[in-house]
């Protein structure tokens, strides 16, 4: 490889380097293509300016600050007027740039698109991962996709041209190991149009899930808010050993909080642990956050960060952060509204499921839990990779369980896939040989993509309903997401435990104690595995997938055909009339659990995520009626028929009755999709009442102008039948803290009245109020 430095222009002024000149060293591959980061003049934070508004507001506050308090803090419109108060005030931020994979991006630069706005404000990428369907192999499914999609990626990368957005093409790689290659450093503000963007956390920067709308106001340049986080602290002593792998980390954490315990919070980690992990392996802690419902997560500046940077082309950033790294860390004596103590000296490997990221076991146990639970034993397919790891050293790990095994002339019995997250660890693990193992133990490695993580699985070997366990590296197994099929008991480990369990095909086994069978009968027991954490010989880049937006995008135009079933320009929802909302019918009241999955699937339904009218078809549709206890059947009270929910969502709105739906605690857990506020939203719905709200969602819907809405007494939940209607009164004096009320009135003529909260502030009413946030930002535009 050779090497060449890039001058900047602009970027010390961006940086706050005042006199100094700083060139930014690419390397080239033997191609001459650009190989490492990606870099823009302004895609650097100023750690200047982050230092002042730290002081500001460690002055104000007059305290010690925490981590990610001070990179919160740090990106504040105003941190002197600020009003600052964990779990409470709405912040106002300018976040550093902005992150969206192809399924969202394509509805996120729809709304930019209706903004009427020349050209992003902030800078912003499209990473084309979650189209790609795992089939046969890499590079088949990849070119199946690219024939598949090729008007949605047309779509997007003309968009990204027009207005100023980079594009990473497909085959490039899953988002989240993207960004930690190129443009994650310590200190950054990121928002990423998907749930799992925290696994930037783990190179020191707060990255944040969000919707498309969302990314809208940070692209359009407007100050972006944020409920201002609690910070729960996870202190880390001791050292990772053996079997025992960061993942582990996050599962245990998870099985500590459970879904819902991180809502609202920043997870920050810290202690003397913490040097004992890798970068990615931070990262993969972060990554799978997600699950516990936390904002995001964090781990402070160290020198694991540091040699992240510099292996991947960022040598210049990693002696900037050095420089202040004081502001990377956290104070002394700051203070966390949780603590939770993990010694990693003790941790033991951890798998968790099935059906929910949080029901988390020993994996020395898993063999008899799941006999006791009627769970199957047979593991039928191991599946490796992911956002979560899919790291160089993840790779390795699970390479050199596989070559213990070659080495006794043995095999995977399960079926084994491999996902590599990027088209740089993709080569780097076929140039140094890792690929080769796993392919030899048995492995498929396919498309540098999300595939089976999302539901993007084309499975044929068992059938739907048929009873079954996989083994994933992944960060998500909610029912039915990786296969479509409710009957598959998926279970999240870390990767080398995936590869252990699919060679042995049994959650029975504990490669820790138990033995295997060689091919000549002698019994033997799995080393523990070890691998570099970064490649000796430097990354190989592999293809260059990336298209840098032009600098003057002149008559570039993007064009959407009127029959278009994959893409439909937006029209604006209707605003507030000024009136309550009187008689809204129940279109369902939702029982257990339900997620963004359940309120707007994937998989087969990703080809029309730009296509607003026909995802539609999916509301709900995974919902589980509380009066029938079936998916997708409600009764339409105008009919006395039952039929899907979105048919009868139609109905109503075709024939001018408004709806609400009920549902229970943590309501749209899971993915950022606001698809799954845009499309109630589109077919007629007003409110949405619960026990409690997921953050991301929970935003989605006030975005998109509808109200997510809170029984003050949860136990309200059990007063509402399928056939009542319900109105909402108040909503001429909407404010703040102050709550609605809502009249529940049965069809034997009974009423009840109930009090709903909201977490409404003073702008969000304003989105209600103008129909949706974007309608409110083309209002201010006017003025």
């Amino acid at each position: 490889m050779a090497s060449y430095c890039l001058t900047v222009s602009r970027l010390q002024h961006a940086l706050g380097l005042g006199v100094r000149r700083l060139h930014i060293t690419t390397r080239l591959s033997a191609r001459g293509k650009v190989a490492m980061s990606r870099f823009e003049p302004n895609n650097f934070l100023n750690y200047e300016k982050l230092q002042k508004n730290i002081e500001i507001v460690r002055k104000r506050l007059n305290r010690p600050l925490t981590l990610s308090e001070k990179i919160v803090y740090g990106h504040l419109d105003d941190p002197v007027g600020q009003e600052i108060v964990r779990g409470r005030t709405y912040l106002r931020l300018h976040p550093d740039r902005v992150a969206m994979q192809d399924a969202t991006a394509q509805m996120a630069m729809l709304q930019f698109i209706s903004s009427g706005l020349p050209r992003v404000a902030v800078p912003s990428t499209i990473h084309c991962d979650h189209l790609i369907e795992a089939q046969v192999g890499g590079a088949k499914d990849l070119e199946r996709a690219k024939e598949m999609h090729q008007e949605v990626y047309s779509f997007i990368a003309s968009a990204g041209a027009k207005y100023g957005v980079g594009f990473w093409k497909p085959g490039s790689g899953i988002i989240h190991q993207i960004i930690l290659e190129n443009y994650a450093y310590p200190g950054l503000l990121l928002i990423g149009t998907d749930s799992h963007s925290p696994n930037g956390g783990g190179l020191g920067s707060i990255c944040i899930g969000v919707g498309g709308a969302d990314a809208v106001d940070v692209m359009a340049g407007i100050p972006w808010e944020l409920k201002c986080p609690k910070v729960i602290g996870v202190k880390l002593t001791g050292s990772l050993s053996g079997w025992t792998s960061p993942k582990d980390i996050i599962l245990k954490v998870a099985g500590i909080l459970t879904v819902k315990g991180g809502t609202g919070a920043i997870v920050e980690y810290h202690g003397p642990g913490v040097d004992s992990i890798s970068c990615t392996g931070m990262a993969t802690i972060c990554n799978m956050g997600a699950e516990i419902g936390a904002t995001t997560s964090v781990f402070p500046y160290n020198h694991r960060m540091k040699t992240y940077l510099n292996k991947t082309g960022r040598s210049e950033i990693a002696a900037l952060a050095d420089e202040f790294k004081d502001n990377l860390v956290p104070d002394s004596g700051c203070e966390y509204d949780e603590v939770i103590e993990i010694n990693l000296s003790e941790l033991k490997p951890h798998i968790n499921g099935p059906f929910t990221p949080d029901l988390a076991h020993p994996v020395a146990e898993i063999g008899a839990v799941a006999e006791k639970s009627g769970w199957p034993l047979d593991v039928k397919v191991g599946l490796i990779g992911s956002c979560t790891n899919s790291s160089y050293e993840d790779m390795g790990r699970a390479a050199a369980v596989a070559k213990q095994v070659l080495d006794k002339g043995i095999k995977c019995k399960a079926q084994f896939t491999v996902s590599p997250g990027s088209e740089q660890i993709r080569a780097t693990i076929e140039r140094d040989g890792y690929a080769k193992i796993l392919r030899d133990v048995g492995g498929i490695v396919l498309a540098n993509a999300c595939g089976p993580c999302i539901g993007q699985w084309d499975r044929r070997d068992v059938k739907k309903g048929e009873k079954n366990t996989i083994v994933t590296s992944f960060n998500r197994n909610f029912t039915a997401r990786n296969d479509a099929n409710p009957a598959t008991h998926a279970f999240v480990t870390s990767p080398e435990i995936v590869t252990a369990l699919a060679i042995a095909g049994t959650l029975k086994f504990d490669p820790e104690k138990d033995f295997l069978t060689a091919a000549n009968g002698e019994k033997f027991k799995l080393q523990p595995p070890n691998a570099d954490e970064l490649p000796a010989r430097d990354f190989d880049p592999g293809q260059d997938t990336y298209q840098h937006p032009p600098s003057d995008p002149g008559n570039l135009r993007v064009d959407i055909s009127p029959q278009s079933q994959r893409l439909q320009l937006l029209e604006p929802f209707e605003n507030w009339d000024g009136k309550d909302f009187e008689d809204m019918q129940v279109l369902i009241k939702v029982k257990g659990k339900c997620t963004t999955d359940h309120i707007s699937a994937a998989g087969p339904w990703l080809k029309f995520r730009g296509h607003l009218d026909n995802i539609s078809n999916n509301m709900l549709i995974g919902a589980v009626n509380i009066e029938n206890n079936k998916a997708n059947n409600v009764k339409n009270q105008l009919t006395s028929e039952y039929g899907a929910v979105p048919d009868t969502a139609r109905y109503y709105k075709k024939a001018g009755v408004q709806w609400v739906v009920v549902g229970d605690e943590n309501y749209g857990e899971g993915s950022s999709r606001e698809h799954a506020a845009l499309e109630p939203r589109h077919l007629g719905g007003r409110a949405i009442i619960t026990r409690s709200f997921a953050r991301i969602h929970e935003t989605n819907l006030k975005k998109q102008g509808l109200l997510p809405l809170t029984f003050a007494d949860p136990a309200d939940y059990d007063k509402i039948r399928p056939d009542d209607k319900i109105s909402i009164q108040g909503l001429k004096k909407f404010a703040p803290g102050k709550p609605l009320k809502a009249v529940i009135k049965h069809k034997d003529g009974s009423q009840d009245t109930i009090q709903l909260n909201h977490t409404f502030n003073e702008t969000q009413i304003e989105w209600f109020q103008a129909g949706s946030a974007l309608n409110r930002m083309k209002e201010l535009q006017k003025h």
